[in-house]
Parts: structure tokens; sequence; C-alpha cells
């Protein structure tokens, strides 16, 4: 089998998706990064390999996320994208026509806007948490309910309470009071959903033409709670496609197969990496007034390259280039 091999590797979750070359996706691994990019990157590649036939040629590799850059050289990668443009191509090809894009991670949330298929205008908030999947995660591991059944459990709600969503801090407390004054819980986690979504369209939503068809994905969107209080705010169907959750790494995929279209081989150090001892490192560099912080990847303790630097003495020195990785 030969197929095209997409990684995302973000800050909460570090995901890869093997597609074939008709466009399938044959294995979707969705992993933690618990703070070791390196290592989630191997246990994914590992799993993947143990999945799919002895024989399959991986004929192009793409990367994205905040970790794109590092899983472009430990896997060896032919293109390396940002996420605004791996998370518009993938929704595009699974959702045609898609004109809003609702993307909300582990650590922070987007929106993108796309007209006749191109990204018009887009926004990020990455400076405060709330909303995100690891504020999510963390009111339900406080309430002691499975994140999974945190949805399925503010669908239940009859009358949602009306929480302050503006801050992960203000949300938190208020929700607290609503407990002690006896609100029912499946009320309390509907009214965060409701809090949380209008925190999104006031802040990374504000300004923008919200149109059909909306697309919600990343982690979050598995919660249904969420998905509801979206259509309610909109008025408008929220669409969750499949993969929703690996979205970035469906994205590369899409990316690597456009970019070997033409012929030629690929980068791909092969599944073998997994087993390879890689090392992060780094270093201020002190010959101006700059001081860049130059990060710097070993690989069985040789320097397999170098990135940071504004002028390129150090990256320079091994040919890296980070559009062309």
């Amino acid at each position: 089998m030969k197929g095209y091999l997409g990684i995302d590797v973000g800050s909460v979750s570090t995901n890869l998706v093997f597609m074939d070359e008709n466009g399938e996706i044959r294995e979707a691994i969705y992993l933690r990064t618990r703070g070791q990019p390196i290592f989630a990157l191997q246990e994914g590649l590992r799993q993947l390999a143990e999945r799919l036939p002895a024989n399959t040629i991986v004929r192009g590799v793409g990367t994205t996320g905040s970790g794109r850059y590092l899983a472009g050289i430990i896997a060896g990668a032919d293109v390396v994208k940002n996420e605004i443009t791996s998370h518009a191509v993938a929704a595009s090809t699974l959702v045609p026509g898609v004109q809003t894009i609702l993307e909300i991670g582990g650590q922070d949330s987007k929106i993108i806007i796309l007209r006749n298929g191109v990204v018009t205008d887009f926004a990020m908030n990455t400076v405060c948490a709330a909303g995100t999947g690891s504020f999510l995660d963390q009111q339900a591991a406080r309430l002691n309910i499975p994140i999974e059944e945190f949805g399925k459990l503010a669908l239940k709600s009859t009358v949602p309470v009306r929480i302050a969503g503006r801050c992960a801090v203000f949300a938190e407390s208020d929700m607290i009071h609503k407990q002690q004054m006896g609100y029912s819980l499946p009320d309390i986690l509907a009214g965060l959903c409701e809090a949380l979504v209008r925190n999104y369209l006031n802040n990374v939503g504000k300004g923008k033409e919200i149109l059909p068809p909306v697309v919600f994905q990343g982690g979050v969107a598995a919660n249904a709670g969420m998905r509801r209080a979206f259509e309610q705010a909109l008025g408008l169907e929220v669409h969750v496609p499949p993969h929703y959750n690996v979205m970035g790494a469906v994205g590369a995929a899409l990316l690597a197969r456009e970019k070997m279209a033409g012929g030629g081989t690929s980068r791909f150090r092969g599944f073998g990496v997994a087993k390879t001892r890689f090392k992060a490192g780094g270093f201020e560099c002190e010959n101006c007034p700059n001081l860049c912080e130059v990060v710097e990847i070993t690989r069985e303790g040789e320097v397999i390259a170098r990135w940071g630097d504004r002028c390129g003495r150090w990256s320079n020195s091994l040919g890296y280039q980070e559009n062309a990785v």
C-alpha cells in the first residue's frame, strides 16, 4: 500500500494519519503530547507501523502544528505548513463548500473564513485558555466526571444557568458558586458551554461574517454540549466532520500529496526513527545584542538541525530552512 503521512504536533495532542493514494484515511492516531513532543511523535510512528501492512510505502510527509518544525526534522517532512492552511485544506476536502471553520484545540482556538475555497480571513486566541480543551479537561476532573461524558450530561439540561465565561478563573469560581446554590450538574455544564461559546464569538469571532456551511473541528468538537451551544448562538447547523480531532494531520497529508504529485523521492526517514535517540536542547547566542535563543536537535549525539537565530549563523551552517524542511 502506498500513501501519505500527515503529522500534527500540538501542545496537548500529537496526531498522525495515513492517507492512501485515493485520499481515504486508512489510519488515524490521537495521542497526548504531555510536554514530550519527540516521545509522542515516536510513539505515534511506532503504533502506525504496527497497524499498517509491512510493505507500506510512504510517498510523502507533511507536518503542522506548533511543533511542526521539530516534527519535520524528526520524521523527515516534505512539506511544513501552519495550522490555518492545514485545517482549511482538510475542511474544504471533507466538507466541500465550507465557508466557516470553528476550531478549538487543547490550548488555543481559531476561526477560519473561506470564500470559494480560499482563506480570506482568520483569527486566533492563544492568550487565555478559557473554552479550550485543557480548561474543559480541568473542569471535568474537578467535577469528577469523565471528559467523554461532559457533552452528554450538558444535553440533559433543561434550564442552563448563566456563567461568566470571559476568564477561566472567573468561570471556575462562578461554577463553584452555582453548585453551592444547588443548581443541577447538567444545567451548570450547559451554562458553561454557552458561556464559552459567547466568549469565543465575542473574541475570536468578533467582526467575522459567519456563513454556512459551518464546520466545528478540533478535540472540543467531541463535546456535544459545545456543538449545541454554537448552533443556538449562531442559529445555524454546525457540522462535525469525520476525523474532527485530527484535521490538522489530515490537512498535512493532503498537502504532502499535492507537494509530491510531480514525483520525486520523499524525505521520510522511515518508521525506524521511533527507535532512534533524539534530543532537543538549545543555547543563547551571544554574538550580537539580539541574544537569539537557538533550538538544537541532535540524533544519536549528532547535531542535525538548529533554528531560532535571526541572522542564520547557526541554522545556515546545517543547511536548514524553515520553509523547506
